[in-house]
């Protein structure tokens, strides 16, 4: 039973992500967003608790990626559809759907990669759908005319090449698997209880490790380029 904890709480995983999906077409989307946040709990403890119990398969790798597709690829998509997107006719249609068709791409290359390293290659889908998902419950933090530059937004970093460290590899204590759903639940009861002012900070967190990847990229490009210039001068200077 302990060895089976880490797939019940992915599939845990994957029926918030239906939830959420439901509960949005019904056009409580607020409600649909918590269940992704949620679900970012769970997708966040699944692959520790295996790897603490020794109970790492393949099975539960695929089992993960499905689930992802679906609570942080399709289910915010529908979420930012309902809050805003709609409105837009076909340009909303084509964006809302973009989104977790970059996420099923950026999943496909990170199950195919040829090994496991300390960061990610493109932004991680579940922080991409937790920070939609995020914005739609509390969209006080910017204007909703933002959700379709932030939707593509996203939609790019999960397929570029940006890289974004995978705290992933942290490893839990045996212990954990008696620990964590107890920390599930007052996750779900922290949410409940301050849904003001938590979605906000779930918000700004994932958005500064969303934005530490443009960070990276823009300064090691700089870097590079002033190597190049650097290069070029010494070399002038040589003649």
């Amino acid at each position: 039973m302990r060895k089976s904890l880490p797939n019940l709480m992915t599939t845990a995983n994957l029926m918030l992500g239906m939830a959420a999906m439901m509960i949005a077409i019904s056009d409580s989307y607020q409600i649909a967003a918590i269940l992704v946040m949620v679900g970012m709990v769970l997708d966040g403890l699944d692959g520790r608790i295996a790897r603490a119990l020794h109970a790492e398969s393949e099975f539960g790798r695929e089992l993960d990626s499905l689930s992802d597709i679906v609570t942080f690829g399709v289910a915010p998509a529908v979420i930012v559809y309902v809050a805003y997107l709609h409105t837009l006719g076909l340009t909303g249609d084509l964006i809302a759907a973009l989104f977790p068709v970059a996420g099923a791409l950026r999943l496909a290359r990170f199950n195919t990669a040829s090994s496991q390293t300390n960061y990610f290659v493109g932004l991680p889908i579940t922080a991409a759908g937790g920070i939609l998902a995020a914005f739609s419950l509390y969209r006080g933090l910017l204007v909703p005319e933002w959700l379709p530059i932030l939707t593509v937004a996203l939609s790019y970093l999960m397929v570029s090449r940006t890289r974004y460290p995978n705290f992933k590899q942290l490893a839990l204590p045996s212990t954990a698997a008696y620990v964590i759903p107890l920390m599930v639940v007052m996750a779900g009861l922290l949410f409940l209880r301050h849904r003001d002012l938590v979605p906000g900070l779930v918000f700004l967190v994932l958005a500064v490790y969303g934005g530490y990847g443009v960070y990276y990229d823009a300064r090691s490009l700089w870097r590079r380029r002033r190597k190049r210039l650097h290069e070029r001068l010494h070399r002038s200077g040589s003649k």
